[in-house]
């Protein structure tokens, strides 16, 4: 039996996502919310995730979510739908425009399909298990660098309230080529573009992960957590070309180990 394919699920989900996000983008009005951890939450958020359900009930009855607002949600099958309605919320509320809504298929523990729609920068990243990833129309590839010396390494917030940058990040940073800090969902998609070859993000969800990994792992390249563990439920991410991971992860678990 032939797999489902679900990108056209997420890609019907994605368009109405990128109306509502664009109606708040920018609004003086926008109401913005904190959560008990802190977070931002806005009216768009809510709005994008209560239409996802509201569609899932309509196409897929059967389908589970589990999503950043909403909670689980479960399912007759062994398969969900993961949503992040707006990742880069912070970005969102102070109208930066780099933020998106991910979307993924996660089928037996296993994320099968992911799309991430960032409608402020005109672009959108999908793939499915087996048939690569893309921007838009064009094919991705991770980077042939081999080098951390030659890399150009991506961050997201290194502040105290989102935990701070993971121990050996500084090591780290000092055998690097370059440093760029984009953060969110943004730097693990040019990390699939082959942009860039390795990005960390020390603190994430599965709803923030499940998307990326899975792109990225079909452009070539590899999405782990800190440690190593390939999972969307580790609590980081670092996503790379894969000739580096290894050494980016040996770095900073040198240093972890007190390891000059």
């Amino acid at each position: 039996m032939r797999p489902i394919d679900w990108l056209p699920l997420l890609g019907d989900i994605a368009d109405r996502a990128d109306e509502i996000a664009l109606t708040f983008f920018g609004s003086k009005q926008l109401r913005v919310d904190e959560k008990p951890d802190a977070s931002p939450v806005t009216e768009a958020d809510r709005a994008i995730e209560a239409m996802a359900c509201a569609l899932l009930r309509e196409r897929q009855p059967a389908l589970g979510l589990l999503g950043e607002e909403q909670g689980e949600v479960a399912g007759a099958a062994g398969t969900r739908l993961i949503i992040d309605p707006i990742d880069g919320t912070r970005n969102f509320v102070r109208r930066i425009p780099v933020f998106a809504t991910l979307l993924a298929i996660e089928t037996d523990g296993e994320v099968v399909a992911g799309l991430a729609s960032a409608p402020a920068l005109r672009a959108r990243w999908r793939a499915a298990r087996g048939t690569g990833a893309f921007r838009d129309a064009r094919r991705l590839r991770v980077s042939g660098v081999r080098s951390l010396a030659e890399a150009l390494l991506f961050h997201g917030n290194l502040g105290l309230q989102e935990g701070g940058p993971p121990p050996g990040f500084a090591r780290l940073l000092g055998r690097v080529g370059h440093t760029r800090g984009f953060g969110d969902f943004y730097q693990h998609m040019l990390v699939a573009e082959g942009a860039g070859e390795v990005a960390i993000d020390p603190v994430m969800h599965p709803w923030d992960v499940a998307a990326l990994q899975v792109i990225v792992e079909e452009a070539g390249g590899r999405a782990t957590g800190l440690g190593g563990e390939r999972s969307i439920y580790t609590g980081s991410l670092v996503t790379s070309n894969g000739a580096l991971h290894e050494a980016m992860l040996g770095t900073l678990s040198r240093a972890t180990e007190g390891v000059a």
